[in-house]
This record gives structure tokens, sequence and C-alpha cells, in this order.
């Protein structure tokens, strides 16, 4: 069993719904870039503007002051590869001019229409992501009558229309957007059939760390969901995850090195 990369989420917003506010400047940002390195991130992935639900939208400027500088710090004393987490193109692109390596759009290129060209320009990696609605509304009654099925045929057309687009579909990550338009019955589903997501010959990044569906089984809060989080990443592991989107890389690296031992056990 490969073990899957770990992506450590560093959120540089007032309003997060694990991290808000903890992590907005540029010197907490890098200490906490050291802090998930050492314990085993293989990527990072920086926010400027909130996806939990019901959050308001920031403008570009202010999502530009958030992340730019931050992406420059971080360079200025690591190498890792750095993902930029944004719907919007001009973000992208000057995250990507700062020193990020890979686009990550929850939209999946979907939200603004010059997001394409900028994938068309260059070779850089894009992970795109499932969500029925918008964060502002998109866990007002989530229904569907197969979620699985229907995340599946979502991906079908988006790659099929990036393909068309010229974008090789190599580049392409996909993330099935866990708590996104979704109740708890739809993540467990998700969660329970993950390895028929990999029949679409991309990636596979799952993005579950802390969310509300843990706390619906547990009753814990965003802080105390660590413990659950790397128990779902192992068990993804052995449903052919790739990229593993968390927020403790030290509580995931050791859930997965676990797995991984007992999958190779005789």
């Amino acid at each position: 069993m490969t073990l899957p990369k770990i992506m450590g989420i560093l959120n540089v917003t007032p309003d997060s719904f694990s991290d808000g506010g903890q992590f907005d400047s540029e010197a907490s940002a890098c200490s906490q870039a050291e802090a998930l390195i050492v314990s085993g991130a293989d990527i990072l992935d920086i926010g400027g503007e909130s996806t939990r639900p019901f959050a308001e939208p920031v403008s570009e400027e202010e999502e530009l002051s958030r992340v730019v500088p931050a992406i420059r710090a971080i360079r200025r004393s690591s190498s890792i590869p750095i993902s930029i987490d944004t719907t919007k193109a001009e973000v992208a692109r000057q995250a990507l001019e700062a020193g990020a390596n890979i686009i990550n759009d929850i939209s999946a290129l979907r939200k603004d229409s010059d997001m394409l060209g900028l994938v068309q320009e260059t070779s850089v990696p894009v992970i795109i992501m499932h969500m029925q609605g918008t964060p502002g509304d998109m866990q007002v009654k989530p229904h569907y009558d197969n979620v699985v099925a229907e995340i599946i045929d979502f991906f079908q057309e988006r790659l099929a229309w990036l393909t068309e687009q010229g974008v090789d579909p190599g580049r392409i990550t996909i993330d099935p957007g866990i708590g996104f338009g979704k109740t708890l019955s739809h993540n467990l589903s998700i969660l329970k059939h993950l390895a028929e997501f990999k029949s679409l010959g991309c990636l596979l990044l799952l993005g579950h760390s802390r969310k509300r569906f843990i706390a619906d089984i547990t009753g814990l809060e965003p802080e105390e969901r660590d413990l659950p989080t790397a128990v779902v990443s192992a068990l993804a592991a052995g449903s052919g995850v790739d990229i593993i989107r968390v927020h403790n890389a030290a509580a995931t690296r050791q859930a997965l090195q676990l797995a991984a031992a007992i999958q190779q056990a005789d």
C-alpha cells in the first residue's frame, strides 16, 4: 500500500470554521507552515477565503492581500509544493507567480470564466471539487437520488470538458467535496464508496478534516476532531485515496503509517 500524500491546511483567514484568525499574519502563517512540514505534510494548501457553510465571500483584493504575502514568506524558507485554494483566476495567477505550484478550485472551474485560460496557459496540477450549490447555500436541504453516482457523473462531465479544452487529464485531481452540499448520510456514503471514484482515472483527494459530519456522530468541537479525522484518513488510504487534506499532519501521518503496516502484514 502506497501512503497517500498529506496536504496540510493553512487558512490565512479570520473566519474559517476550525482555525479562523490563528494564522492570518505572515509570522503565524510561516510558523504554522513550518510546523506542518516538520509533522509530515507533503503539500501545503493555502486559502484566503473561508468556504465554510454560509461564509461571506471576500473581494479579490482582500484575498490577494492574505495569500500572496504568506506564499512569498514560506517560499523564502521552503520548496514544499504549495496549492492555492481559490476560485478566482487572478488570485491563482498571482499565487503561482509568488511560488505556488497547484491550483485548487472548489468550483471545478465553474465560478470564474478566466480560470480555464490560466489552466490552459500553465502546466500546473489542478484540483477540481464537487459542490452542490455555493458556500452560501450549499447546506440548505442538499438532495441526491444517488450521491456517489451523481458525483461521478459530474466529474465525467468536467473531465470531458477539460479534455476538449486541451487540458491533459493527467494534471487533474478530483475531490468529492465532503461537507459541500452534503448531509451526514451523503458524506458517509461517499466515504464508504471512495474506491469507486478511482474508476475516473484521476488522482483522488479527500478533504474531511474536522468537518461537521464528525460532530454529528461524536459531538466533538472542531478542535477536538483530529483523532476521528485520523481514523477516517486511515480507512480512506485503503480505498486508494492519493491525497489527504488535513489540519493535523502529525496525527494523520501516524494513522497512515499504522494502516500501511497492517496492510503489508502477512
